[in-house]
């Protein structure tokens, strides 16, 4: 399977907007955990961008979960980027 990687920002004062949503955000990166197709996201320090990485079969797979994550639908999350990414080693 190939792997993805995402790039993408948060809104002014995620901190505090993200709240709501949170546990339902958190409950769905866990189920992606479980199934193998989250390795790995999270916010930068300063809590302006955030970052993953995604092994799937195809990239519309993680545009669906990233489109679908409470973060996105309530602008919590602003933009992304996602990329195939080679893993050298």
């Amino acid at each position: 399977m190939a792997k993805y990687i995402l790039f993408g920002s948060y809104c002014d004062n995620a901190l505090e907007k993200r709240t709501p949503y949170r546990q339902a955000h958190l409950e769905g990166l866990g189920k992606q955990k479980e199934a193998g197709i989250l390795i790995t996201l999270g916010p930068t320090k300063d809590n302006t961008k955030v970052f993953g990485i995604y092994e799937a079969e195809t990239e519309e797979i993680v545009k669906n979960l990233v489109e679908s994550d409470p973060y996105w639908r309530n602008n919590i999350w602003t933009d992304y980027e996602i990329k195939e990414w080679i893993q050298a080693f």
